[in-house]
């Protein structure tokens, strides 16, 4: 169990490596607090947002999604 433990805490600080890492590599939009929020008009959010995102952007929302996932996991298993 312990080893266990190790391998997914070294997992995670390589997800939290390669999502700093990803975070940094991508321009900065202009939006201003516009583009912080989310603001735009209906015609901007027409069609499938998902396909409009960079490789970068979905890079990094896969990134969030399994250290996200690893954290759970290890809090999980920090209750055994």
């Amino acid at each position: 169990m312990l080893c266990l433990k190790i391998v997914f805490g070294l997992i995670h600080i390589v997800l939290c490596v390669a999502l700093i890492g990803v975070i940094m590599l991508q321009h900065r939009k202009s939006g201003g607090f516009q583009g912080i929020f989310g603001g735009g008009t209906q015609a901007d959010m027409a069609g499938g947002q998902w396909q409009r995102l960079s490789a970068m952007t979905k890079v990094t929302v896969g990134l969030m999604g399994l250290f996200m996932a690893m954290s759970l996991v290890l809090v999980l298993l920090s209750y055994r």
